[in-house]
């Protein structure tokens, strides 16, 4: 007898932003150097009051940095797989823990912030040269669209070839969303983060820098990436001549 697969619980958006933003951002600037925030926060006894005056600066780093590396795990148990943002959130999240606690010069958040975004998109337009361009991971899948009768109306209609050249198209946008946050997260960086590692202000640029982020990197990268999702439509609409409700899966 075959055992029925449990569907895997959605991600809760709201739950998404006070972890990964709200949480950390508030312990961050406003946890540095009063315990009682941090206590009202998390729960977590900060210590006598020359304990956190010594290590309360860390401390407060530590403890906001563990609320999005918990989700990440969590949202790893939910799906039951590696999800690549998830983890390189993670080890994001990792490398700015240790720049703060080694108190090392804030520039490397700068080239931290930037480094990973322009990684992925390098690794984006790389991917042209081989078999699996990565716009099939992101876009073209059979999470998004309906993939087997897509590619049989491209092999009736012969439009196999013009399809990759949009593939390819779809691929650039996608870099340059990749590109776009690469930038938008190295100036955020530097503009806000002028203090030296080990202060109570650097914790609270870093926490005003993650508040920052999303109104300021995320919601314009997303907007190219949904630019990207859109061309793709589009060409597949006009090479196949199937309607959008025809290729897309129903969620």
């Amino acid at each position: 007898m075959s055992q029925s697969t449990q569907p895997v619980k959605k991600e809760s958006m709201l739950m998404n932003l006070l972890l990964n933003i709200v949480i950390p951002t508030l312990i961050l600037m406003k946890g540095s150097e009063n315990a009682w925030v941090l206590e009202t926060l998390t729960g977590i006894s900060a210590g006598a009051g020359a304990f956190y005056e010594a290590h309360g600066i860390k401390l407060a780093i530590i403890v906001a940095l563990a609320f999005p590396i918990i989700y990440g795990i969590h949202d790893f148990k939910r799906a039951q797989k590696v999800n690549v943002f998830s983890a390189l959130g993670v080890f994001s999240i990792l490398l700015t823990g240790g720049i703060s606690l080694l108190e090392l010069d804030p520039q490397y958040i700068a080239i931290k912030e930037a480094a990973i975004p322009g990684i992925l998109g390098l690794v984006t337009v790389a991917s042209l040269k081989t078999r699996f361009p990565l716009v099939k991971t992101f876009l073209y899948n059979d999470k998004i669209l309906r993939v087997d009768r897509i590619s049989a109306a491209l092999k009736e209609r012969q439009s196999e070839v013009a399809f990759e050249q949009s593939l390819k198209v779809a691929s650039w946008l996608v870099a340059g969303s990749f590109f776009l946050s690469s930038f938008l997260n190295y100036a955020l960086a530097k503009w806000i983060i002028v203090s030296p590692a080990g202060t109570a202000a650097f914790n609270e640029e870093l926490g005003k820098m993650t508040a920052l982020s999303f109104p300021v990197i995320s919601i314009p990268a997303t907007i190219v990436m949904m630019a990207a999702l859109f061309y793709l439509f589009r060409s597949i609409k006009k090479l196949t001549g199937l309607t959008l409700e025809e290729v897309i899966v129903e969620q």
